[in-house]
């Protein structure tokens, strides 16, 4: 039997092809025990054009020819049909065309290897015995075995274990198929580790990345919600000189434009340009939508500027997205300019840009040209447009116009056709809004004659119930959709439990959870959020605690939100170290945090007094992924404020306006009050300028924060300016505003000013509050109108206004100061009935007042209660008592108290030190009177070096 020899031999669809060859067919005695063969060789070129000639019996075929294929098919056929299989022994000599016997037993060999394989790997941990059992099942794997084994596997540990194993013992590189197998593994689960290294590898090797794989990677950092690790491995790729492929980027733009991430999302578009992809109108559309979303208008208007230096024409999807996205972010002439620009472009608006351009208008309050609009849209339209109208009853709703948002509803009727249950919703929604309950529930009657109730219509009446507190007749509407074939989802139990929880019926809301299996429905994530939230916020942080642990054993995955809630509710109960308890837990359990939640944590912890851990959260926003925004640095500010460091709020200032931060009215407040508290007033007042310009009114808090800080520096004419331009603007201004001015006033001494503004603030009815009355008593008592003070004590509390510990404070001190020491003793007792305990300063002026009045006994009395309390008594009481026992002829209790003086280290004046000399030579205490001798000549000496320095 002739054999047929094959060299050179390559699959193709059609069947086997190999290079520049030649196909002979034998004769055909020979016919029955062979099949076609092809022999490699150099053919000679053919005289004639066509792609293939014929010598005697022989088809020559020229590389490249296009009917090479036609002819493999076709003589396959004819001449391999029913032909018997290569001799054994000889399989990797002859090729059987006609059959795919051995080809078909080579792929089991090849499964059957693959499954013992697997089996090895999913039966034994990995390990020299491992490797011993694989080396016995292939000692050489081949690459059809190493590719089916890797595609099997889920485990990427164990795919790597196993990839490096077969490249040690096989001493030469995997193939690419086997490399996208790893990477595939990798994107599924996950682990990216290794994927720098894996990358690196087969750059050098010369391979190529799969498109399905750079995709698979993709879409599983945006899974996992590591988007800015995504783009980094984008750079990655191009840094091994890889080209990802274009679905990777079109996907990974999409999900940074859902993520507000725009200025990731304008990298990844750059870069698509330098790999040197073609950009659509699509993509152009996606970054105008991002940027326009962000508020960050020049950006959008430069990416539509080059969108027309590329000579792309915006379509109507654009222009679409231009309205809605401008209007959203406030810019109505902007929305404007483009819906006249389609039109001006021959484009003709449709439904979706008359509806978008109609809601921007309602939300920017124009109305009149809202309605032009509509009636425009409405020419020669024979079928009304229900979005349009809806949109139109929503907006009359929202500025309370119902009377016409039911016109609409007629002229629906008028035109034949019958309302829908949505447009019968948004008036609904708007009455709820509105608070108007009892128009709804009627409009909720009448809506049943044109459109059935469905699950939303109840679920706003539902809602607007138990926000007014009506728990009772939310039920009756919940058994009132029962009835009607509708029951409860979960969506109808989170609004009953939410509203509930923030009405604090709590009660009620947890007998709705507990009951919510009976409606044939299970507790969300959201459900399970909203009690642990409600139970918070009243006080039972650890019920929360156990609410969340039962969340967890349910199977619910939870997310930033239900963590920033328990943060926020444990640091406001004060129990701070379970907030950092929660935060740890959080990372442990891989939740990622948003801004909302770093922003929680960063407020709790200032508040809480941990200043420095409060810097520490605010750095760590950026090693999160995410940009302080104005709120970041609002309460960076107010924390450092607060805590006395308010001189850093012109550098913190400086820095949110270079991270391109969008100051609202709190941001403004903030700055201005801390820029107050540096006493960097001047810049405060010129950041109320600014204010106004933007369109941010200042508020009683920005007024109050200026006023403060003039009064403080003594400009008060200016305040007192600031103070009327506020009533003139209709701001209503509150006792902390009228407080500081008195304040202000007093302390400079300009009494009867501040008796002016303090009547002004009464006869606008606001009650004055103990730190208003503690103002003007200080003034009084500075000005030495102890008397007066006393009718203003007298007159604070017929206004069942209580005095506190400051109150007594200043009248103790001021009596003393006038040499008043038995009044304010009373004063003093009238103050320990009360139950407030006194400040150093009050001790210290009593414990002297009485030491000088020569009440020895009961200023020594209060002198060790006041360091039994923890008090650190200071100079003053020192010298007071040390003189006042001397002149009461207590010398060794005068001369106890000076060593203690000494011990603690406070100053001795040279007068007490000579009062107790003369007092203990009298007493004959020689031995004291010689220490008290030498302090005194050591005192001299000091001063008499310090005078001839």
């Amino acid at each position: 039997m002739a054999a047929a020899r094959v060299r050179g031999v390559t699959r193709c669809r059609h069947g086997v092809h190999g290079n520049d060859g030649l196909f002979e067919t034998l004769p055909s005695s020979q016919e029955q025990a062979t099949s076609v063969a092809w022999t490699t060789q150099a053919a000679a070129p053919s005289p004639r054009r066509w792609p293939f000639s014929v010598v005697g019996n022989r088809v020559i075929c020229r590389k490249g020819g296009s009917f090479i294929s036609y002819l493999c098919h076709r003589f396959c056929r004819r001449f391999t049909s029913d032909r018997p299989s290569p001799p054994a022994g000889e399989g990797s000599r002859f090729v059987d065309v006609g059959g795919n016997h051995s080809v078909n037993a080579g792929k089991e060999q090849t499964r059957a290897t693959v499954d013992e394989v697997c089996r090895v790997l999913d039966g034994s941990p990995w390990g020299p015995e491992a490797e011993r059992l694989l080396s016995e099942i292939h000692a050489k794997p081949n690459r059809e075995v190493i590719f089916g084994v890797l595609k099997r596997q889920t485990d990427l540990n164990l795919a790597l274990k196993y990839f490096r194993w077969v490249e040690k013992i096989t001493a030469e590189p995997h193939s690419v198929e086997a490399y996208n197998s790893v990477l595939m593994i990798l994107a599924d689960t996950g682990k990216y580790d290794c994927l720098e290294k894996l990358l690196e590898e087969m750059s050098i090797l010369g391979y190529g990345l799969s498109n399905n794989v750079c995709i698979e990677l993709v879409k599983s950092f945006i899974k996992s919600r590591r988007l800015r690790v995504a783009v980094d491995s984008m750079q990655m790729l191009r840094k091994f000189k890889f080209r990802p492929a274009f679905s990777a980027y079109t996907t990974l733009i999409g999900a940074l434009a859902n993520a507000r991430e725009p200025d990731l999302a304008l990298t990844m578009f750059h870069q698509m340009q330098e790999v040197g992809y073609e950009l659509n109108i699509q993509l152009f559309t996606t970054m105008v939508r991002v940027f326009a979303r962000d508020g960050r208008l020049d950006a959008a208007l430069s990416v539509l500027e080059e969108m027309k230096s590329n000579s792309f024409e915006a379509d109507l999807v654009l222009y679409n997205v231009c309205i809605d996205c401008f209007g959203k972010v406030g810019k109505v002439d902007m929305a404007w300019k483009f819906f006249h620009e389609l039109k001006a472009q021959g484009l003709r608006p449709d439904d979706v840009s008359y509806t978008s351009m109609i809601g921007v208008l309602w939300k920017a309050n124009r109305l009149s040209e809202a309605v032009g609009l509509f009636e425009e849209m409405e020419q020669d339209r024979k079928v009304p447009c229900a979005f349009a109208y809806n949109t139109m009853i929503m907006g009359y709703g929202s500025a309370g116009l119902f009377s016409d948002a039911y016109k609409f509803l007629d002229r629906l009727r008028e035109k034949g056709c019958i309302p829908s249950v949505v447009a019968y919703n948004s008036i609904l929604t708007c009455l709820g809004r509105k608070g108007k309950v009892d128009e709804a529930l009627k409009l909720f009657e009448e809506m049943k004659k044109d459109a059935e109730p469905n699950l939303s219509t109840y679920n706003i009446i539902i809602d607007m119930l138990c926000t007014s507190g009506q728990v009772e007749a939310a039920y009756q509407i919940q058994h009132t959709m029962e009835n009607a074939g509708l029951f409860p989802n979960v969506l109808t139990v989170n609004i009953m439990v939410d509203r509930l929880c923030k009405s604090k019926k709590l009660d009620e809301a947890w007998k709705i959870f507990e009951g919510i299996s009976q409606k044939g429905c299970t507790p969300d994530a959201v459900t399970y959020c909203s009690l642990i939230d409600g139970l918070g916020r009243t006080g039972k942080v650890d019920e929360a605690y156990r609410l969340f642990e039962r969340m967890l054993d349910a199977g619910h995955n939870p997310n930033a939100v239900v963590y920033t809630s328990l943060i926020r509710n444990f640091f406001r109960h004060d129990r701070k170290e379970d907030g950092h308890k929660i935060f740890k837990d959080m990372n442990r359990r891989g939740c990622l945090p948003d801004l909302i939640l770093l922003n929680t944590y960063m407020d709790c912890a200032f508040k809480a007094g941990e200043v420095e851990k409060g810097r520490s959260i605010f750095e760590g926003i950026r090693a999160h992924g995410f940009p302080p925004d104005a709120r970041s640095y609002s309460i960076l500010i107010h924390g450092l404020t607060k805590a006395g460091h308010a001189q850093e709020t012109y550098k913190l200032f400086y820095d949110m306006k270079e991270q391109g931060c969008v100051l609202d009215t709190l941001a403004y407040n903030t700055v201005i009050d801390g820029f107050c508290k540096a006493g960097k007033v001047d810049k405060a007042y010129q950041l109320l300028e600014e204010m106004k310009v933007q369109g941010h009114p200042p508020t009683v808090v920005t007024y109050g924060s200026v006023i403060d800080g003039l009064a403080k520096i003594d400009r008060l004419d200016e305040a007192y300016m600031l103070f009327e331009e506020a009533k003139s603007h209709g701001t209503v201004l509150n006792v902390v505003v009228y407080s500081n001015l008195i304040d202000g006033f007093g302390k400079v001494g300009r009494i009867d000013e501040a008796y002016l503004i303090m009547e002004e603030m009464m006869q606008k009815g606001i009650t004055p509050n103990v730190y208003t009355w503690n103002c003007l008593i200080d003034a009084l008592v500075k000005a030495e109108e102890i008397s007066e003070a006393l009718v203003c004590l007298q007159s604070m509390k017929e206004m069942k206004c209580a005095p506190n510990t400051y109150t007594y404070s200043i009248l103790i001190n001021g009596l003393c100061r006038v040499q008043k020491y038995n009044k304010a003793f009373v004063f003093w007792q009238e103050m320990q009935k009360q139950g407030l305990v006194p400040g150093v300063v009050t001790y210290t002026t009593m414990i002297s007042g009485l030491a000088k009045v020569g009440n020895v006994t009961e200023a020594n009395r209060l002198f060790e209660k006041f360091k039994a309390s923890g008090g650190i008594p200071d100079s003053v009481s020192f010298n007071a008592l040390i003189v006042g026992m001397s002149n009461a002829n207590r010398a060794m209790d005068a001369y106890r108290i000076f060593e203690e003086t000494r011990l603690r280290g406070c100053k001795l004046s040279a007068k007490t030190c000579i009062v107790l000399l003369d007092s203990l030579h009298k007493a004959e205490c020689l031995e004291q009177a010689a220490i008290v001798g030498a302090v005194l000549r050591e005192m001299a000496k000091s001063q008499h070096a310090a005078r001839s320095l």
